[in-house]
């Protein structure tokens, strides 16, 4: 089962009331929302990531890969304060996608249709989706071939980091090659 008690998502919406943010901003800030990621390990995301950046400062590669995760870390938009309200109650408060309950619109989303290939990728050190609610998605749906790749990278660092680069997009284009034949 999707497990996502253990994410920190969940943790968040049953401390944050989401229909009071959205009363009182409209939007979700996307600087809160990055306030509340820093939050998660404070020390590390606010402080310890710069100070490591001493020991490599003679490693313009590194730096420069340092800068644009940066930059994209704190280039996050507002998010959409109803479209917010759903995902913080229906997706992480009652977990209704496992469940079966989910609606998109007025689509119910029933994982089990799935049928489509699936390459399922996630991040071992990723703190908002943790290993635990990506790995059970594999057994939720009817594809009969589905697979899934991990890799030692945090929830941005699937995206935005010179892994997802050398790593992830590769393994994912050659997942996509190997299917499209």
């Amino acid at each position: 089962e999707f497990d996502v008690e253990d994410g920190v998502l969940f943790k968040w919406s049953k401390h944050m009331d989401a229909e009071k943010m959205v009363n009182a901003y409209g939007m979700i800030p996307g600087d809160m929302l990055n306030f509340f990621f820093i939050m998660l390990n404070p020390y590390q995301l606010s402080t310890g990531k710069y100070i490591g950046l001493l020991d490599v400062l003679d490693n313009a590669k590194i730096i420069n890969d340092f800068i644009h995760m940066e930059k994209w870390i704190f280039d996050c938009p507002d998010q959409a304060g109803e479209y917010y309200k759903t995902w913080m109650k229906d997706l992480w408060r009652e977990n209704k996608l496992k469940k079966g309950e989910f609606y998109l619109g007025d689509k119910l989303i029933d994982l089990k249709k799935i049928t489509h290939p699936v390459l399922n990728v996630y991040g071992e050190k990723d703190n908002l989706i943790p290993m635990s609610s990506s790995i059970p998605f594999l057994e939720m749906i009817s594809s009969k071939d589905k697979e899934e790749a991990c890799f030692p990278v945090g929830h941005a660092g699937i995206v935005a980091s010179s892994r997802s680069q050398k790593l992830i997009a590769p393994k994912i284009a050659e997942w996509i090659l190997a299917r499209s034949k």
